[in-house]
């Protein structure tokens, strides 16, 4: 009877062995179309004063799904779309997570930022709360319940595309990231790129991730880069650059699927825009500096283990106001303050009071001992990357922005003390209740190195 039971007991230890240590990654890779079919409101510019007209690009989801030697799965979606908030990215997350049984961890959600594309009902909800019609409203609730069954499509696919894979990595260069809040836009921007005069801090690197089958075909290719998709200001359907820089590159590699994530460029702008001819040339920028290290770099490969981690920190706000504060930002001659006066004195109405801090997402991925990815929530300024890189493993630690949450623009801590845009005033068109305390960048990096270190 002993001999019996041990012979079953290794027969199901063996069974429950997924895979051997040197079977190396396997990948699926899938895309769906996520323009909208119909004309609705768009996201991104708090002037846009009616709905879509036409379209120049379609918008995508895409999914990139890798297992590792020992079975562990990571699942990687990018977005077209300026941003996505917690309610919707938990949804979609819970779902894959019950489907294939994953956990928070093993999930990203990365967005493009481009402002020609959708609204969404808790995205930048000041800037359609109070001046979009009842009919548009119902149209973004549509759009978003397709959204979510689209993304949850893409993802079933690529783990049913499954293949072995192998995965490697590299980093190139595209310069026309620009810090906008040292160079206006009104200025000479040209001549001073020129004369070598663009002031301010940037983050000019490309990483790519080169995703290529068993018989060396390129199948997927994951890139970023740290500008704000603003090229375009149109009415009309976008990816902006990023979507042109896709397009390139899977029509210079027609068997591969091309991944767009934004890195910190909160205050990065390209300068100049604000036409699709730019867009374009943008676009064939990028797409020349992934291609550049796909064909002419060395790239390195990457050993078959994931690592993945994901926590919400409680990241303090300053203080907050106090109702008469609010009634009287409600009265405003500015529509945006009175949108954010509104929806605030509704959440106290209904008995909620206004929270202190706010749930943010941080997560990251470590990729064999290659290359550390870490997804950081909102609109995150260029002084995050750098300081992340400096002191991790510079060009192998990847700091995407716009991930998992987009509820704010968030600052440094010089950004916050220096004010402006991305310093505070944005705050209105998220509707968060006041700034960001001074702590919140110790708080980030502090979260960044427990998880990654």
């Amino acid at each position: 009877m002993l001999r019996c039971y041990l012979l079953s007991t290794t027969l199901l230890l063996l069974i429950a062995v997924p895979t051997r240590a040197d079977e190396g990654w396997q990948a699926g890779i899938a895309k769906r179309n996520i323009t909208p079919s119909e004309s609705m409101w768009m996201a991104g510019y708090g002037s846009r004063d009616h709905p879509s007209q036409g379209k120049l690009t379609d918008l995508w989801a895409k999914a990139l799904v890798l297992r590792d030697a020992a079975g562990k799965h990571a699942v990687l979606i990018t977005l077209d779309l300026v941003g996505i908030d917690r309610e919707l990215a938990t949804a979609i997350s819970d779902q894959i997570q019950a489907k294939h049984q994953l956990d928070r961890s093993q999930i990203a959600i990365c967005c493009s930022h481009t402002h020609t594309g959708p609204a969404l009902k808790n995205n930048l909800a000041p800037l359609h709360y109070l001046i979009v019609a009842p009919e548009q409203q119902r149209k973004i609730e549509t759009y978003q319940q397709q959204l979510q069954a689209s993304v949850i499509d893409a993802v079933d696919s690529a783990f049913a595309d499954q293949q072995p894979a192998k995965l490697s990595w590299g980093s190139g260069k595209a310069t026309f990231a620009t810090n906008r809040r040292e160079n206006r836009p009104e200025g000479n921007v040209p001549q001073w790129r020129r004369e070598d005069k663009l002031k301010g801090p940037v983050d000019h690197d490309v990483p790519v991730l080169a995703v290529r089958d068993s018989k060396d075909q390129l199948v997927g290719v994951v890139f970023g880069y740290a500008c704000h998709a603003t090229v375009l200001g149109i009415y009309s359907w976008s990816g902006d650059y990023p979507g042109f820089a896709c397009a390139a590159l899977e029509a210079s590699h027609p068997d591969a699927i091309a991944m767009f994530w934004a890195g910190c460029g909160a205050d990065q702008n390209p300068l100049p825009r604000r036409t699709v001819e730019l867009a374009k040339h943008y676009g064939q920028r990028l797409a020349s500096a992934v291609d550049a290290v796909l064909m002419t770099v060395q790239m390195q490969a990457v050993t078959p283990t994931l690592t993945t981690r994901f926590r919400e920190i409680d990241l303090p706000l300053a203080t907050l106001p106090l109702r008469d504060e609010i009634e009287a930002n409600s009265r405003s001659t500015n529509q945006w303050e009175v949108a954010r006066a509104t929806m605030l004195l509704d959440q106290l109405d209904r008995g909620q009071a206004l929270p202190q801090t706010y749930p943010y997402a941080v997560g990251s991925w470590k990729m064999g001992d290659q290359v550390d990815m870490v997804f950081l929530g909102g609109e995150v300024v260029v002084d995050y990357a750098l300081r992340l890189k400096s002191e991790l493993r510079g060009t192998q630690s990847w700091i995407a922005g716009y991930a998992n949450d987009v509820m704010a623009y968030i600052p440094s801590r010089r950004v916050l003390r220096e004010g402006g845009y991305e310093g505070g005033t944005s705050m209105v068109y998220y509707g968060l209740p006041a700034h960001w305390s001074p702590e919140i960048e110790r708080h980030i990096v502090d979260e960044v190195h427990r998880q990654v270190d």
